[in-house]
């Protein structure tokens, strides 16, 4: 994630250290460099997917735990239930922990997936909206390069005009 933020800092920081265009708000970059930078931000991107599919892997890792856990849970309150089933005040204890307990596990279970699910959700939001962010900082340096380019053909094209105009003079 650094890294392609630090990518765009350069890209800014060429923005800033280029030469301005006279009499306008642009400035002139090296293409080169402006589509070498592009580059290593879509090389650096799929670090960015594998990332998230690393977060899901680990929710889904915490969600077969916390699965594992309930059923372990589920078979402790079983083993319980079948060393009281002997009695009949004790089968109806027993009945009554069995409850409590397998209510508990599946509070417990469904604590822990919530969490793992908010947790992916968080980091996935997170990676996209560092993603959305780094588009729009390329599309926008993208619009004012064209724009730029596009004045400086206009202003020199207006000059050329001026020019001819002058030496028939």
């Amino acid at each position: 994630m650094d890294s392609i933020l630090q990518l765009l800092e350069a890209i800014e920081d060429m923005l800033d250290s280029s030469s301005a265009v006279p009499f306008t708000g642009k400035v002139m970059i090296d293409k080169d460099e402006l589509y070498e930078i592009i580059t290593d931000i879509r090389l650096k991107l799929p670090n960015e997917i594998k990332q998230s599919k690393w977060v899901i892997e680990e929710r889904n890792k915490i969600l077969i735990d916390a699965q594992k856990e309930a059923e372990n849970t589920l078979k402790e309150a079983d083993a319980k239930l079948a060393k009281l089933v002997d009695e009949h005040e004790i089968t109806k204890r027993a009945y009554e922990q069995a409850e409590e307990i397998i209510e508990a596990a599946k509070q417990n279970a469904r604590e822990m997936r919530l969490g793992a699910l908010d947790y992916a959700d968080e980091i996935l939001a997170e990676v996209e909206k560092s993603l959305k962010q780094a588009l729009e900082v390329i599309h926008n340096q993208n619009m004012e390069l064209e724009d730029s380019l596009g004045r400086v053909i206009n202003t020199i094209y207006t000059n050329r005009q001026e020019l001819k105009g002058n030496a028939q003079k």
